[in-house]
This record gives structure tokens, C-alpha cells and sequence, in this order.
């Protein structure tokens, strides 16, 4: 693959990176709960990463194409969002220096972050119409492995401002609890938002 076609995909990519999202919100609520960033963000990425496998591998069409399959994939993703976007809000995350996250909660949270990025059809959808406009077919790679290799720069771009993300809020939230509760409580009503959104794509 040509040079240029990594870097023009990245510039479109970034864009959707840069902006701030259920992801962000996720990973925010994550820095102000303690020590689960990491595990958080590579629940993102895992989800992000199942998605790019799905394109590659030509299920994305398959689905995209099928609008009960779609439907059904929206309605489930919206519901989870919903469901996580009212539990934020009711019981907002406030930093606290001293705790210890157990091996079981790191489990939870990577889980949960998983289903957040995963469980989004915006994210399928938006790799479904992104990816295969940057490949090649007259490349000397295949479809499959120029979009998963696409897919990986896409991946390190979320990493990298998702862990800024998260750990930047831990760390200057962490001495403003009140603050820090008004942010986790907007970043509930941000998913919230985001899932009735989808759900009123569905009806309308």
C-alpha cells in the first residue's frame, strides 16, 4: 500500500478520534474510578479491533445490508448504552487516590469497554463505509489485510487520546470531587443522549 493512502486515512480518522463521544465519556468515567484506565481503554480498543474484523472479513456488508440484523444490532447497542449512560449518572464516579482495584473489577471495566466501542453501531458503520475507501485493489496486499492494516492505525490513534483521555481526567479531577461528579454525571447524560438518538433513528 502506498504511503499516501495511510496518511490520508489517518486524517480523516483522527477527526472521528478527536471528537468527543461515548468513548470519551467511558474513558473519563473510568479515570475518575481509580486505577482502571488501562483496562478500560483496551475494552474500547478490543471492541474497536472486533469491528475492524468483522469489515475485513466481509461480514460488514452482509449485515449492513440486512436491516433486520441491523436494526436488531442498533436496538441491543442503544439499550447497553442506556443502561450504562443511566447507571453513570445515577452513581457518578468520584477519583479516590487510595483505592485498589481488584483483578475482577479490571475484568469488568475492559468487559464493559468492549460493549461500549463494540456494541455501537456508529463504529461499524463508520469502518463499513470508511475502510474500503482507502484501499487498493491493484495493490500487492489483499482487501482483507489493507483494511485491517488500516484498522491498526486507526486503533493506535484511539489509544493514544483515549489513554490522555482517561488519565488526564484522573489526574486533575482527582482533588475536585465535585467536580468530577458533575463531569461523570454529564458524561451519563452524553450516552444517554447518544442512545435514544438511536433508538429514534430506529422509529423515524
Amino acid at each position: 500500500m502506498a504511503v499516501s493512502l495511510f496518511a490520508a486515512f489517518w486524517a480523516v480518522s483522527i477527526l472521528f478520534v478527536i471528537t468527543p463521544g461515548m468513548d470519551w465519556a467511558y474513558a473519563i468515567s473510568a479515570g475518575m474510578h481509580g486505577r482502571v484506565v488501562i483496562p478500560a481503554v483496551s475494552g474500547l480498543l478490543l471492541g474497536h479491533f472486533i469491528a475492524i474484523l468483522i469489515v475485513a472479513a466481509g461480514i460488514g456488508a452482509l449485515v449492513a445490508g440486512n436491516p433486520i440484523a441491523l436494526t436488531v444490532l442498533t436496538v441491543i447497542g442503544a439499550a447497553y448504552l442506556l443502561w450504562l449512560g443511566i447507571n453513570m449518572f445515577i452513581h457518578p464516579s468520584v477519583p479516590n487516590a487510595g483505592e485498589i482495584q481488584e483483578t475482577s473489577s479490571w475484568r469488568r471495566w475492559t468487559i464493559k469497554g468492549a460493549c461500549v466501542s463494540g456494541l455501537n453501531p456508529k463504529v461499524f458503520l463508520l469502518f463499513l463505509a470508511l475502510l474500503p475507501q482507502f484501499t487498493d485493489p491493484a495493490g500487492s496486499w489483499s482487501i482483507p489485510v489493507q483494511i485491517i492494516s488500516l484498522g491498526l492505525i486507526h486503533l493506535f490513534s484511539c489509544g493514544v487520546v483515549y489513554f490522555l483521555v482517561g488519565f488526564s481526567s484522573q489526574t486533575i479531577l482527582r482533588t475536585r470531587p465535585r467536580a468530577a461528579q458533575i463531569v461523570s454525571q454529564i458524561s451519563g447524560i452524553a450516552m444517554i443522549v447518544i442512545a435514544l438518538l438511536l433508538f429514534a433513528e430506529q422509529i423515524l
